[in-house]
């Protein structure tokens, strides 16, 4: 008996333990939340620190480009345009939003081990993508490691907040054994506070690392150079029929206006300190030149319209700019071209590849181009030098950043895009498009007007037909050279209804474009460009 009380004495004078409580669902998402986005601010801060690092979303963002299929690729270009990179980089941080969320509610829910887990695997994963393939050095894992490892003891922080804590006895007369009691409430003032101190320090610290990056803005060199005027230099440009044609393309596309496609998620940050370009392969003597040499060589300039392979019929994935640089073919001459050389492959400083005959060094302005409409190379158009190779799509011939020329055959290498399924040989399709008018417009005399090009061949006929009447020729704006598109426009008695147009093009070798319809994969699009028009009644 006396046993039994004394068990049940002690028993009474041992505290209680409560029950953990419940933690509410928007305590486990902002835990997650604030843990992924001070995981990130961290891996920008450190990729801050050198030219050669990168950040953890710019880095899967190119594996998510090196993998995309080509269908995807193309529902992306059709459907975002030249904002697909945009897309793509929402894109990631939404998804890492999502996982981030799920995993920061299990973390606080009672199961640590695998929040911590799910961010050491995210660490390693963005350190696979900054690590292995194109653009990536072995330090380039750094940052997502960073990344990864702030990100787990966030979430770890955010767990002990859930815990009990043990706090003194109100009463002073309290037994010992009952001094410290635990309590199961959870402290939401605390967590706030902690929550918006962690916020602030990753807004500040993401902040500085991207102010860190932009130490090696190739924007800030570029300002410095200056042109040397070309020794062939164009005559001055006549006066462009799109001044007095509302919505019809200039003669020379403004270079904001430019289309832009590759496959870099951020500019390459080149130190023309640093930079170099190499002659390589199967060459009699390899060379390396410097920016300044490059200048320093006779300089040519050129009208020349370069198109996308992805330009669907009446797509704006094309341009027309004056071009200054080196000829192709002399610098290849200087190095001395083996016979077993078939390809000549570019390759730029973020390592993507692209490849085209030797053969197109057939007599035609192949340039490496250091500037573009008068001014030097704009960064998102390849600064500092690019290819530019008159009738050849650009995802072979038009590497932008470029780094190295090297003398290759096909047969032993391919460039990025070929295993992907678009074709090794990429002749650009003779093509027009309309330009004007809209879709909905009042009656009376209007212009019909566009462009059209076939490079090398130049434009010999624009021809437009008006519901289902006879082709009609349209009158052709100034040429400036095989080259280079041009323009064309025709005056179109606009009656109330619904109307249909097309245009046709006919090359400089006598072939008219074939009304044949085919997508843009593998080697560019067929077909007549055709709009449909409301006039209204």
């Amino acid at each position: 008996m006396a046993d039994s009380a004394g068990t049940e004495q002690s028993i009474a004078l041992q505290p209680s333990q409560p029950r953990a409580p419940r933690v509410p669902l928007w305590w486990g998402i902002l835990t997650g939340l604030l843990a992924a986005g001070a995981g990130l601010a961290a891996g920008e801060f450190v990729a801050g620190m050198s030219r050669v690092l990168r950040s953890p979303i710019v880095s899967v963002g190119d594996r998510v480009i090196d993998h995309v299929p080509k269908g995807l690729k193309q529902w992306a270009i059709r459907s975002f345009g030249t904002s697909d990179k945009t897309v793509l980089i929402v894109t990631i941080v939404v998804v890492i939003a999502i996982a981030a969320m799920i995993v920061g509610v299990i973390t606080v829910r009672g199961r640590p081990d695998l929040g911590i887990a799910f961010a050491v695997l995210f660490g390693v994963l963005g350190g696979s993508a900054s690590g292995i393939g194109r653009n990536t050095k072995v330090i380039g894992v750094l940052p997502s490691l960073v990344a990864g490892a702030v990100a787990a003891g966030v979430l770890l922080y955010g767990h002990r907040l859930t815990q009990p804590r043990t706090t003194p006895s109100a009463s002073p007369a309290a037994p010992a054994a009952q001094s410290m009691l635990p309590t199961a409430q959870l402290n939401r003032r605390r967590f706030l506070v902690s929550a918006g101190g962690i916020a602030m320090a990753a807004a500040l610290v993401g902040s500085a690392g991207r102010g860190m990056q932009g130490r090696f803005n190739s924007a800030l060199e570029r300002v410095g150079v200056r042109l040397p005027a070309p020794k062939t230099a164009l005559p001055a440009l006549p006066t462009d029929p799109a001044v007095t044609t509302e919505g019809l393309s200039p003669l020379i596309t403004p270079i904001n206006n430019f289309y832009r496609i590759d496959t870099a998620l951020s500019f390459p940050n080149v130190s023309l300190k640093s930079w170099r370009l190499r002659i390589t392969g199967l060459v009699d003597h390899e060379r390396t030149y410097t920016y300044n040499e490059l200048l320093d060589r006779e300089l040519i300039e050129r009208d020349i319209t370069i198109s996308c392979v992805s330009n669907e019929v009446g797509g704006e994935l094309v341009g027309n700019a004056r071009w200054i640089g080196c000829r192709l073919d002399d610098l290849l001459a200087d190095s001395g071209i083996k016979p077993e050389a078939d390809q000549i492959m570019g390759v730029s400083v973020d390592e993507f590849t692209a490849g085209f005959p030797v053969a197109a060094l057939d007599g035609r302005d192949c340039i490496v181009a250091l500037g573009m409409n008068g001014e030097p190379l704009p960064i998102k158009n390849g600064f500092p030098a690019r290819l530019i190779v008159p009738g050849l799509y650009g995802y072979v011939s038009a590497t932008k950043w470029l780094s190295e020329i090297r003398l290759t055959r096909f047969d032993t290498e391919q460039g990025f895009w070929v295993p992907r399924g678009w074709s090794a040989l990429a002749p650009v399709k003779t093509q027009s498009r309309i330009d004007r008018p809209g879709t909905n417009i009042a009656p009376g005399t209007v212009a019909v007007a566009g462009v059209a090009w076939a490079p090398t061949l130049g434009i010999k006929q624009v021809e437009v037909q008006i519901n289902d009447g006879s082709w009609q020729t349209t009158a052709l704006g100034p040429s400036l050279g095989n080259d280079s598109w041009r323009q064309w426009w025709i005056s179109w008695d606009a009656t109330p209804g619904q109307h249909q147009i097309r245009c046709r093009a006919t090359d400089g070798s006598g072939a008219t474009q074939t009304d044949q319809l085919a997508d843009v994969a593998p080697d560019g699009a067929t077909g007549w460009h055709t709009i449909r028009v409301t006039v209204a009644g």
